[in-house]
């Protein structure tokens, strides 16, 4: 990586696969989508609530004692007040879904909502695409009532077109986020994600862009491999516009969550040395760890993603085997008459009310049964033989399951169970 303050190279076009996914359906044929995007949204159409979405936000500062510059931009303490308010405003989340390509869908959301999550992300969106195909629009991103506070994630490389994006998902959502912590080769091709640290000019155009425009803009990043460095990323994003700010705690270049561990110390340091809401990411596998690093860093929430994808309860509490260790530690811990397959069944309801490709139900089926398979692995092959899934067989997959045998609960802390 270069000198974070070095010229950054000149923009190329965003990189990212489009393709035409298939939708699931509560029946056994693969329907078409939604004609219109619109009719993929629980709430109205993003134009027709955006004066009256604006009149909101006024009235909001105004109560907070906060008034816009001339030019409608926030500066200084104001800026930070307005943010607080906001954040204030929504219960100050603390367990929120992480977003996940292809993974922190509706259905998924709506799933971990049910079990503790306070706050979710949408998959990160291709905010040219976005705006370019209505298709795309209407399978990609899809909210309703309940699915909120709600994230809406971008990657973006050029500050007019994610204007343009923001400003059809504002209505529907408490924050439009841009994605600068991708770390995988595809954003290294596209040009976004984690790679646009080496352009701090232009990471600071895009925030300015929104926050110059009265959208409410939230920034995920990765930290860099120096401290001093990686604090005045933060600055520059605060001063930029940024409303919240979510931490990842590795660099760009560790990817592999299960041989880097994110470094707490500093995203304390950050939240520390800003002004606005931080979130936490990095390092969670039970609720334990959500604690700590509340407890840690100060931070105003704890993101999780991997973790949640093999179990959508861990913000109630539950926790997979793995996480029950040997030695003592399992007898403060009970049965919690809930397992994966049962979270299964239920997610598959929630996609038969709210359709999504089924690329991403075959994706947490795999990620939520993964240590059932491993028990019944000819099961998990009759899975991949299934060119196209059906509701009908994903249910009678399950119902196989728990028939042949070998449970895998998840568990609860005994309360009653004083640690020695």
């Amino acid at each position: 990586m270069r000198s974070v303050f070095s010229p950054g190279p000149p923009l190329y076009p965003l990189i990212f696969p489009l393709t035409r996914p298939l939708m699931a359906s509560s029946g056994t044929q693969v329907l078409d989508p939604p004609p219109t995007p619109d009719d993929s949204l629980c709430s109205s159409s993003p134009l027709q609530h955006q004066d009256a979405a604006q009149t909101e936000e006024d009235t909001s500062t105004a109560a907070f004692g906060v008034s816009p510059s001339p030019n409608g931009y926030f500066t200084g303490e104001s800026r930070a007040e307005r943010a607080w308010a906001h954040w204030i405003e929504l219960g100050r989340p603390k367990f929120i879904v992480a977003p996940m390509v292809d993974n922190s869908e509706l259905p998924f959301r709506m799933l971990c909502r049910k079990y503790g999550a306070e706050a979710a992300y949408t998959p990160m969106l291709h905010s040219r695409i976005f705006t370019e195909n209505e298709k795309y629009r209407s399978q990609e991103f899809t909210t309703c009532k309940e699915d909120r506070p709600l994230f809406v994630q971008f990657c973006a490389n050029d500050p007019d077109t994610l204007l343009e994006a923001a400003g059809r998902v504002q209505p529907h959502c408490d924050y439009v986020d841009i994605n600068f912590g991708c770390p995988q080769r595809i954003a290294r091709r596209g040009y976004y994600g984690a790679f646009l640290m080496d352009n701090l000019p232009l990471v600071k155009s895009l925030v300015e862009k929104l926050a110059l425009n009265h959208i409410r803009v939230s920034c995920k990043i990765r930290i860099f491999p120096n401290l001093e460095d990686t604090i005045s990323y933060a600055k520059m994003l605060e001063e930029a516009g940024c409303w919240v700010l979510a931490v990842h705690g590795r660099t760009r270049d560790e990817k592999d969550g299960k041989k880097f561990r994110a470094d707490w110390k500093v995203i304390k340091a950050v939240r520390e040395a800003v002004r606005i809401p931080v979130l936490a990411n990095g390092n969670i596998r039970h609720m334990e760890d959500v604690h700590d690093c509340l407890d840690e860093t100060g931070v105003e929430g704890v993101l999780s993603a991997e973790t949640l994808l093999e179990n959508p309860a861990v913000f109630a509490g539950y926790r997979t085997p793995e996480w029950v260790s040997p030695g003592g530690e399992e007898e403060m811990h009970r049965d919690g008459l809930l397992d994966q397959a049962d979270l299964v069944v239920e997610y598959l309801k929630l996609c038969e009310e709210y359709p999504v490709p089924w690329r991403m139900i075959r994706s947490h089926v795999h990620k939520m049964l993964g240590e059932w398979f491993r028990v019944h692995p000819h099961v998990r092959e009759d899975l991949n033989a299934q060119s196209k899934l059906t509701f009908e067989f994903l249910y009678d997959m399950v119902d196989r399951l728990k028939k042949l045998g070998g449970r895998i609960p998840l568990y609860l802390k005994d309360k009653g169970v004083a640690k020695s």
